[in-house]
């Protein structure tokens, strides 16, 4: 049963110096606090304990088998939770903090509630100073959106807000996430590292890290290994439809919503009233950045469903193309 809260809203304005005193005690004790990372915002609960962490799943209405991520404040932390190859430190030293999840193998302090069963579990160090702060004073939060789940995922508070106020005890609100997209996630436990669900830090970056990488994609029935691998995801509850550039001509001025980028608009479409701008391809990341909040708002208008335009996959637009593929996803 998911209990009711007075939510209380912390307005964070010095990101370097927050006061988060409250929500430290609502961790320890075994609560849940909503929290800004450089990604999206992450519903949290002390990842040692296991009854803290259930209340995730049922908060967010989570299915079982969809693990979350541990997020701690440094390499050695890792160490205290997982096993992690000598042969990764140096890597994984030169791109944390940041928007990367490494799948390890866990040892025994992290329950199977965090991991869903499975005998490996995704780590990350987060950049958000807010996130860093929150985390060395309550040690490692087990974390997956703070939203309910199959929503798009929330990129600043309101988003938040809209999805859990009154149903955990403390939202962190610290503004706009710089990312927009969730943490990339490469598993190192195989014999080259595989890329579990791709990010802000492309696959074309990981191979120049790693040398060799994989994209691994779920199979039928398959368990997921990490979150963002299965079910429909990201999704706002009108139906969303992903089409090419060139179709986008036959919606527009009509009671579909036309998502697109500012370029597509101007040279295919600038007669159309009924487009919302999603980004800039010459600037890819104001996309991610935009990416969900532009879900969320198609169920805010009076249009039917909404369409959004096919976009490159190479790059940050892979990443982008993966979200966008899960929101209409019929599964």
């Amino acid at each position: 049963m998911v209990c009711k809260f007075d939510t209380k809203i912390i307005k964070v304005d010095d990101l370097y110096n927050p006061d988060i005193s409250y929500a430290c005690e609502v961790l320890k004790s075994g609560g849940l606090v909503a929290f800004p990372t450089e990604t999206v915002y992450g519903l949290g609960a002390t990842a040692t304990n296991p009854e803290a962490v259930k209340k995730i799943f049922q908060v967010k209405g989570r299915p079982a088998d969809n693990p979350l991520i541990v997020h701690v404040s440094s390499v050695d932390e890792i160490e205290n939770i997982a096993y992690l190859s000598e042969k990764y430190i140096d890597i994984i030293k030169k791109v944390t903090p940041g928007p990367i999840t490494f799948v390890l193998k866990k040892k025994e302090n992290i329950p199977s509630e965090v991991t869903a069963g499975l005998e490996t579990v995704g780590v990350r160090i987060p950049a958000h100073p807010v996130a860093q702060k929150l985390i060395n004073c309550s040690g490692p939060i087990a974390a997956p959106s703070a939203n309910r789940s199959g929503k798009p995922s929330p990129t600043d508070a309101n988003a938040v807000i809209e999805d859990l106020n009154g149903l955990v005890e403390c939202i962190i609100d610290a503004g706009e996430c710089a990312f927009g997209i969730e943490s990339t996630i490469v598993d190192l436990t195989k014999d080259f590292p595989v890329v579990l669900r791709p990010g802000p830090i492309t696959l074309e970056e990981l191979t120049q890290l790693f040398g060799v990488v994989e994209f691994y994609q779920l199979k039928e029935g398959e368990k997921p290994l990490a979150p963002g691998m299965k079910y429909r995801h990201y999704a706002p509850e009108k139906h969303l439809e992903l089409v090419d550039q060139s179709a986008l001509l036959e919606y527009q001025n009509t009671d579909v919503l036309i998502l697109c980028t500012k370029e597509t608009k101007e040279r295919l479409i600038p007669n159309a009233k009924n487009v919302y701008i999603i980004g800039e391809l010459s600037k890819p990341y104001t996309i991610a950045q935009n990416l969900y909040r532009s879900f969320r708002d198609i169920d805010k208008t009076n249009y039917k469903y909404a369409v959004i335009e096919k976009l490159p996959e190479y790059g940050i637009f892979f990443s982008i193309m993966n979200r966008i593929k899960k929101a209409v996803s019929k599964k």
